[in-house]
């Protein structure tokens, strides 16, 4: 996915707090015990209140409980090496040693072969009351990748399947807007019935994690070398407050609601929304104050609740509601104790079933497999499917998500996108043909998208030849020769780069695919803006990156050339929170409906949406409010909808059986409408462009950064008004589905136009000569802003 970024976000005042708070050794549980410290026939046991280690030659640490069961062990440190590669620990020598400060600890000198030159790890192991605190430090070549730093774990006889949680907390951005998530940590957890464990760490990947490993990347020691820290942890409450109880400071708090995905079928069911709040400090009253909001401001509760909550203890509270009439709520609870404050957000949302008709002419998609599968696989294509989902852009046997037997089991079409190089050999690149062909015919893909984004430097059309050469025309090449079925597509390009087109299509390219892919990335630009002339800057801010205007040059050659499917593999509304370049969550939804509605209406096969998880791949539910590629989401980190999730329901079923008949013009020149024709009658798609193109330019902006409004601020100041002839009733159906009754008198309606496209059921589109079509009885009105 290209996604241009050139904004760095200041450092936070609590960003990194875990990472500090284990560096300096700031972990307490509960009220200390004693450690007692032994050793014997070189072995060295540490015990505290709740936990006990066991260290013995060859390097083996054992974790035990408070009845001296064994629940972790591992002997094993990994370092990599740029240059040697990667190294494990032969071996290692406990002995009994102390911390600085006369803490009893367990020293581990580890042994390396000689391979791993000048490398040296030390191990440095503590206790505390039901807490183990891991620490090795790391001497070696400067070529040593603190990245690649693993240490050995095997849990004994767990009860459930090991968990990668991340630890996050909300925060207020300094700089003014909405408040976002931070990773405060990771958890990779364990559990033995009613008993848990966890290894907490600043920073670690799931993908490269397994049941033997746990990647722990080291951090430079100011006495040189690097130290990799874990904290384990045994207790009886969820990871969040473990961690939060861990820190020895601060209240924490989580929210869950009753529903998976925090979705509710219809209008009135009852919400339970459950918090939960950790204590890492003394016992103290705790009040949690809740409020909820609509869509469009209205506040659907609010409520405040007192109770206290133990030291290094947990106290749970569910608040009952029921939910909204229709669209998106968003809540919001503070947890207050004094000076102390911790507060949480998620969204609760209503989208009753729906029945899609349109079978194999859906254009409804998904960019990527199915990843993220909680809480399960069943319940992500579950939710898929609700939502209108119908094609998902990767699947094969072996690969990420799932196998594409589970989307045969649910209808749900499936293709392929491989990645080849384009610096190999002739040979080389007719090796990999044959064996990603093979494939992506046993994948039975639909469609084989021969490689994503492979069109760098953007807007120059230097790298189509060398894809013709060592991709496309080897895999077209080994399609004849074996009869396989799939269709081709191009690689998906970043951005629709003309100068590539037209390169490509001069060296042949055009009649080697099936269809044309491309994805459609957009900056701060409404997705029907349209850049003057056709020198698009393809910078990290250039016009380059526009929905429309990209897609009005792709037709024009096809116009010349020959017409193919288009698919845009990748199209995206990203939310980066308080960033002038990326979409607020309201005009994401807006965005997700507009897109769609053009897409529809110039005939696209298919929009498959990038993506459907905030996360980054290998290290899902981490919070990252810098990296754009985390933002890209239909929902939210803690797996709630976000509101383009609902805009892409409302444009699913909208548009599910849909014909476009054309576009509607007025005597303002501002104000937009597409036409459909629908199972229910004429579809309507009405906008004005009094408030031009151009998104978060209210305000005072520095650098990057925008003050975003909260969700539920309209952020048009013009309302356009628009008289049309009408049914006995109109209905208008805004971005996230919401249903509002247009009244009708004397056989017209006036509608209220902005910004913000919306759906109209009940208008009379009336066709004109050479497609100038426009609404029966129809005149502007005098606009006005708020």
């Amino acid at each position: 996915m290209m996604t241009p970024e050139a904004f760095p976000r200041p450092a936070l005042t609590r960003r990194g707090f875990l990472g500090a708070a284990l560096a300096a050794g700031v972990v307490l549980v509960a009220e200390p015990t004693p450690i007692t410290a032994h050793a014997a026939a070189g072995d060295v046991t540490l015990t505290a209140g709740g936990i006990s280690l066991l260290a013995s030659p060859g390097g083996r640490l054992a974790i035990r409980d408070a009845a001296g069961v064994t629940r972790s062990a591992g002997s094993k440190f990994q370092v990599k090496d740029s240059v040697t590669g990667i190294h494990l620990s032969i071996g290692g020598t406990p002995t009994l040693s102390a911390l600085p400060g006369g803490t009893p600890a367990i020293r581990m000198d580890y042994t390396f072969d000689a391979a791993a030159g000048p490398t040296t790890v030390t191990g440095w192991f503590s206790l505390s009351t039901s807490h183990a605190r891991l620490e090795w430090r790391v001497t070696g070549a400067g070529t040593l990748v603190p990245d690649g730093f693993l240490f050995s774990r095997a849990i004994q006889a767990p009860t459930a399947p090991d968990d990668y949680i991340p630890i996050t907390a909300w925060v207020r951005d300094a700089g003014g807007g909405i408040p976002y998530e931070d990773t405060l940590g990771v958890a990779h957890t364990s559990t033995w019935d009613s008993l848990h464990g966890l290894f907490l760490l600043d920073r670690s990947r799931q993908a490269w994690t397994n049941a033997t490993w746990v990647h722990a990347p080291g951090v430079a020691d100011p006495a040189g070398g690097w130290t990799s820290r874990a904290d384990f942890f045994f207790s009886e409450t969820r990871p969040s407050a473990t961690a939060t109880i861990g820190q020895g400071r601060e209240l924490g708090i989580e929210l869950t609601t009753n529903r998976d995905f925090n979705l509710f079928a219809s209008s009135g069911e009852q919400m339970e929304l459950t918090v939960l709040v950790a204590n890492g400090g003394d016992a103290r009253p705790v009040e949690l104050d809740l409020w909820v909001r609509g869509f469009d401001g209205e506040m659907l509760a609010t409520t405040t609740v007192t109770g206290s909550v133990a030291a290094a203890g947990t106290w749970q509270h569910t608040f009952t509601l029921p939910a909204p009439a229709d669209g998106i709520a968003l809540a919001e609870v503070v947890a207050r104790s004094g000076d102390d404050e911790a507060f949480a957000r998620s969204n609760l949302a209503v989208l009753p079933p729906y029945d899609y008709q349109a079978g194999a002419n859906s254009m409804f998609g998904i960019a990527n497999y199915p990843w993220l599968q909680r809480p399960s696989a069943d319940a992500v294509l579950d939710l898929w499917q609700r939502v209108g989902i119908s094609v998902v852009r990767i699947a094969y046997d072996g690969g990420p998500g799932l196998p594409p037997a589970a989307f045969d089991a649910r209808g749900i079409r499936h293709n392929i996108e491989l990645q080849p190089s384009l610096t190999v050999t002739d040979s080389e690149a007719a090796t990999w043909a044959a064996d990603k062909l093979a494939v992506a015919a046993g994948a039975g893909a639909g469609y084989f998208e021969v490689g994503n984004e492979l069109n760098r430097p953007f807007n120059t059309g230097d790298a189509a030849q060398a894809y013709l050469d060592k991709a496309l025309r080897p895999v077209f090449d080994r399609r004849v020769a074996t009869g396989a079925a799939v269709k081709l597509m191009n690689n998906g390009l970043a951005g629709m780069d003309k100068p590539w087109v037209e390169n490509f299509i001069a060296a042949g390219g055009w009649d080697l695919i099936d269809a044309f892919a491309y994805h459609p990335g957009r900056g701060n630009f409404t997705p029907d803006y349209v850049p003057p002339g056709d020198d698009w800057s393809a910078g990290g801010n250039g016009t380059y990156w526009n929905f429309y205007g990209g897609l009005r040059q792709l037709k024009a050659l096809m116009a010349e050339h020959g017409e193919k499917e288009i698919w845009l593999t990748e199209a995206y509304a990203a939310t980066k929170p308080n960033s002038w370049w990326h979409d607020t969550y309201r005009h994401a939804a807006e965005n997700v409906l507009l897109t769609l509605a053009l897409a529809k209406a110039e005939g696209i096969r298919c929009v498959c949406w990038y993506q459907f998880h905030d996360s980054v791949l290998g290290m899902p539910q981490v919070a990252d409010p810098d990296n754009v590629e985390y933002h890209f989401g239909l929902m939210n980190r803690d797996l709630s909808p976000k509101p383009s999730l609902l805009a892409y329901a409302t444009a699913a079923r909208t548009f599910d059986q849909a014909t476009f008949r054309g576009r509607l013009t007025f005597a303002d020149p501002l104000t937009f409408g597409l036409w459909f024709d629908t199972p229910r009658g004429p579809a309507v798609v009405l906008w004005n462009r009094a408030d031009g193109y151009l998104l978060n330019t209210a305000g005072q902006r520095a650098d990057w950064h925008f003050p975003a409004p909260e969700v539920w601020v309209d952020p048009w100041p013009t309302k356009t008004p628009l008289v049309a002839a009408a049914n006995a009733a109109v209905q208008q159906v805004n971005a996230i589905g919401q249903v509002r009754q247009v009244p009708v008198a004397d056989g017209k309606a006036t509608l209220t136009l902005d910004g913000a496209p919306r759906i109209f059921y009940g208008l009379v589109p009336r066709p004109g000569r050479n497609g100038h079509h426009t609404l029966a009885g129809c005149r502007p009105a005098k606009s006005h802003r708020r």
